[in-house]
Parts: structure tokens; sequence; C-alpha cells
């Protein structure tokens, strides 16, 4: 799922379940992906109907898109497998789960950073182009030589 919206509540008065195809439709993920997923340990076993159809409930959905906020905040997937297991676990990991996070989000906010200076680079050379197509009045840019760009 890219859109970052939550994938929402299932249909149903039981405890719904969907299929691996109803899954991937909802998050964007192909049927390998989600098989893999589980083959690598980042979900847990997903249940299985009478037909031995994967049959994913709600909590394997909140727990996909937690997988995917972290896929594409740029987790490695063995980060990502480390954390599944240390949940699978159970409470006598949450220590090391919220450190993995918090080193998690400390990069995140200094890769937020670079691209936001990287942007405002961006953005300064975009004006300077901008500008320098509004200027019918100078000429000097005419007689600029190839890669004289006036550095920002």
């Amino acid at each position: 799922m890219t859109s970052g919206q939550p994938f929402g509540p299932l249909p149903g008065d039981r405890e719904p379940t969907l299929t691996i195809a109803q899954v991937a439709e909802r998050t964007g993920l192909s049927h390998d992906t989600l098989r893999y997923y589980e083959k690598a340990g980042l979900i847990e076993r997903v249940g299985r109907s009478t037909g031995n159809q994967r049959r994913y409930q709600a909590a394997d959905l909140a727990w996909l898109e937690f997988l995917l906020r972290l896929r594409e905040t740029g987790m490695s997937i063995a980060d990502m497998q480390r954390f599944a297991a240390l949940r699978a676990a159970g409470n006598v990991t949450v220590a090391d789960r919220l450190a993995m996070l918090r080193e998690h989000r400390a990069e995140l906010a200094d890769r937020i950073r670079a691209l936001r200076r990287n942007a405002a680079v961006l953005d300064n050379k975009i004006d300077y182009y901008k500008q320098l197509l509004l200027d019918e009045d100078n000429h000097d840019h005419d007689h600029e030589q190839p890669g004289s760009d006036e550095t920002t």
C-alpha cells in the first residue's frame, strides 16, 4: 500500500478473513511478496481455510501495514526480520523493539533533513533558471558558457 491510508475494517459480523488475492489488492503487494513475507518470517504463519487457502485476519493486515511503513522508511529486510522475531517473542522484547524503532526514527530524521537541504538547493536552481527565462532585458545569459551556472 503506498497511499498512506490505513487498510480499513474488514467486512462482516464475525472475525472476518481475506484471501491472499484480497490482501494483495488492499496492500498493493503481489501474491509472491506476501508468500515471501511469510516464508522470511516477516509475518507469522497465516491461518488456513479448510481448503488450505491462506486466510488473513485484521491483525495480519495491521501488521502488514506497519511492515510497509518500515519498508517505505528504508528499514532493511534483515532489520524487519529482526523486529518481527522480537515481536513474535512477546512482551519481554518490548525494550528491544522500542530501541530499534527509536534508532530507525533517528535515521529517518537524518534522511529527512538531508532531503530538505537537497530540495532547497534544487529550489534555488529552479528559481535561478526561471529568472533567466523571465529576464528578457538581461543579455548576459545569451553569452553564458556551457556549465557556467551560477552557484546557488
